[in-house]
């Protein structure tokens, strides 16, 4: 059996909206002006403890640190998927999976606590085989681990999984599990980033792009 996994932010939903807001709103709160909305879609995908650095100057050693994330997350789950969507082309490209009889999943690091109910409010989407957080692993990506466990969920083997993310860890996790990877060009990469340099097998600048390749190079 072939299957085909999915980053999640910044591959599969286009969830910067929502953590723009959410950390504008927190730097209001702080007396402080809001940061451009490209600065932060750049560092979604670094993870929220990123967002804080980003958004206020301080490092993780900071004692004013663990407030300000824990204040960040609970503003993002207060407003999870309100201005989220799919990226243009996602939708088509899992229809064409399950016609197919593809069997698709998520391998993320975002938490489960987020996850599940962000991919709640997306229903209309053909349901996941795998849904893989880091709560449920002992080492997130770039550890190939995530992976390995999602293709035991599937029932395929891991040579014959792609994965597609937007983030050169996404990419390093893909190949030490054995897996061609796409790389994807129009998620939240860093300015100072080139995801032609991570050495994926394919680079995609849209959703659209990808079931093409698929078809061409793997079904």
């Amino acid at each position: 059996m072939k299957a085909v996994l999915f980053d999640l932010d910044g591959t599969l939903l286009d969830t910067a909206p929502d953590f723009i807001v959410v950390l504008n709103q927190l730097r209001q709160q702080e007396q402080l002006p809001p940061l451009p909305d490209e600065t932060i879609r750049g560092t979604v995908s670094n993870g929220s403890r990123a967002l804080v650095t980003l958004g206020f100057n301080k490092e993780e050693n900071d004692p004013a640190f663990p407030g300000l994330l824990q204040r960040l997350l609970d503003l993002y789950l207060a407003h999870l998927a309100e201005k989220t969507t799919t990226f243009p082309g996602i939708e088509s490209l899992l229809d064409n999976l399950v016609d197919n009889n593809l069997p698709w999943g998520i391998v993320t690091n975002k938490p489960e606590a987020f996850t599940t109910p962000l991919m709640e409010a997306f229903t209309h989407l053909p349901p996941a085989s795998a849904i893989v957080c880091p709560d449920h692993v002992s080492k997130s990506k770039p550890d190939p681990e995530p992976l390995f466990l999602a293709c035991s969920q599937i029932g395929c083997a891991p040579a014959e999984a792609i994965y597609i993310g937007d983030h050169k860890r996404d990419i390093i996790a893909g190949q030490k599990a054995g897996m061609p990877t796409i790389a994807c060009g129009y998620g939240y990469i860093d300015s100072a980033d080139n995801p032609a340099n991570w050495g994926a097998d394919h680079l995609v600048n849209s959703a659209n792009e990808i079931w093409p390749l698929l078809e061409q190079h793997y079904f």
